[in-house]
């Protein structure tokens, strides 16, 4: 049987801006080290997904995708989107959170023309192994520079900026404070860790099926010794994740324990070479103090973040405090109030967790929706063939390890993080629902 994604005759493939699809996915991506850039590249496409979509009066969109992928990837979106609106209604900073809710309705067309990236053999094909090679761009660049002192992409993006706007991509100061690899994203933006580690099942998975046992171990090794050097601990624990999940299957779990054991005396010697990796340990150690201080050090200062959320939740149960209004409220329910905070000065700006920013922003109607959209999306894997579960499971792997509840995040509904998570969804929901001729299609029901 012929896919309709390379026949030539088929209706879609004479609709050329969506088989751009997957270059506009890839260029967002490519682009989140310039956010100004990426967010540009995110609205364009937005508009135009709709711009198609209303030229052809909304007709023929199973060409794009299947029923049931136009209504995962509708439903996902709007699991994370409503809260806002509701969470507005009394919000403690009510502009804010209504211009969030107002802003954040871009992201819905881009996650059609996303899904539709990914709903073909071709077009996965593309998008996926076009997510390996930015990852593993990103990780050779950031062991250049824990070799060297300098990531080269970033110094020929800030030697750009400053060739055009005559100001470098990060102050001084920042550059100063930076404690950790910061790769391509600059010492501005240190989430290179956490970034490599949601996005590396893509590398694994295509280094596995290029390479076999060997091609995972290698691409493994690489992006987990800059997600060691660039990342949080958070990131490390997304890591172990990816690496249980993708690792399992193909090696065993006597060989993943063996994997696990190289991962461990890796560490140990980090921890003795790199200065952040000791501090992280030492940090970490702190919890086996076993009291109430000991803890909060290793957490760095998150269960007073925490407190101050559950209060949140508990004096704004039903709809929250309002999205992303975190910050103003913080000052309320600071349980420590007029003391040093462990990361700096100012108000926390968000829960670190995703539970708890859900619940202490939107309440418990957004906690609801945020769980309604994971049980549709569990509903839809579990009603899919073998087949569709192949074809999604980077995209799968990598948005279960990114809202893994028992781990500390960044904000969500940020717009760099929300992003990132969103665009996940849509990945998924588009490669498990395709269109393909042998796709399963009653995922959802």
């Amino acid at each position: 049987m012929i896919d309709a994604a390379t026949d030539s005759s088929a209706p879609h493939a004479r609709r050329p801006g969506w088989r751009w699809a997957p270059a506009w996915v890839l260029a967002y991506v490519a682009l989140w080290p310039a956010p100004g850039y990426a967010e540009g590249v995110l609205v364009l496409g937005a508009l135009v997904a709709i711009f198609m979509l209303l030229r052809s009066r909304f007709r023929g969109g199973t060409e794009l995708l299947s029923g049931p992928a136009w209504a995962l990837t509708s439903v996902l979106f709007f699991a994370y989107w409503l809260p806002e609106p509701i969470s507005a209604l009394d919000a403690v900073d009510r502009g804010r959170a209504l211009g969030e809710a107002a802003k954040d309705l871009r992201y819905l067309p881009f996650l059609w023309l996303a899904a539709s990236a990914v709903a073909s053999t071709q077009g996965r094909r593309t998008t996926f192994g076009g997510l390996a090679i930015i990852v593993g761009i990103w990780t050779l660049d950031a062991i250049a520079q824990a070799a060297t002192g300098t990531s080269p992409l970033f110094f020929g993006l800030d030697s750009l900026k400053q060739a055009i706007s005559g100001r470098p991509m990060c102050t001084e100061a920042e550059v100063d404070a930076a404690d950790r690899l910061s790769g391509v994203l600059g010492p501005c933006n240190l989430k290179l860790g956490q970034v490599l580690a949601s996005l590396s099942p893509f590398a694994l998975y295509a280094a596995a099926r290029r390479f076999g046992i060997t091609g995972w171990l290698l691409a493994a090794a690489a992006v987990g010794l800059v997600v060691v050097l660039a990342g949080s601990r958070a990131s490390w624990i997304t890591y172990a994740l990816v690496l249980v999940l993708s690792g399992w299957r193909l090696l065993g779990w006597r060989k993943l324990l063996g994997v696990f054991a190289f991962g461990a005396l890796v560490l140990g010697v980090l921890s003795f070479t790199s200065e952040h990796v000791q501090r992280r340990v030492e940090r970490t150690s702190h919890a086996l103090a076993g009291d109430g201080q000991g803890v909060d050090s290793a957490l760095a200062g998150r269960t007073r973040i925490w407190s101050a959320a559950w209060c949140m939740a508990r004096e704004h149960p039903v709809n929250g405090v309002g999205a992303r209004g975190f910050r103003e409220a913080f000052a309320g329910c600071d349980p420590m109030p007029g003391q040093p905070a462990a990361w700096g000065t100012g108000p926390a700006l968000h829960a670190h967790q995703i539970v708890l920013e859900v619940l202490s922003e939107t309440g418990a109607i957004g906690l609801l929706l945020w769980l309604a959209g994971v049980a549709l999306a569990w509903r839809a894997w579990r009603f899919s063939d073998a087949a569709a579960r192949d074809r999604a499971r980077p995209a799968m792997l990598a948005l279960a390890v990114t809202v893994f509840p028992l781990n500390t995040h960044l904000a969500f509904y940020s717009t760099f993080w929300g992003g990132l998570t969103l665009m996940l969804a849509a990945l998924y929901a588009g490669s498990l629902l395709a269109r393909d001729p042998h796709a399963a299609v009653d995922g959802v029901r």
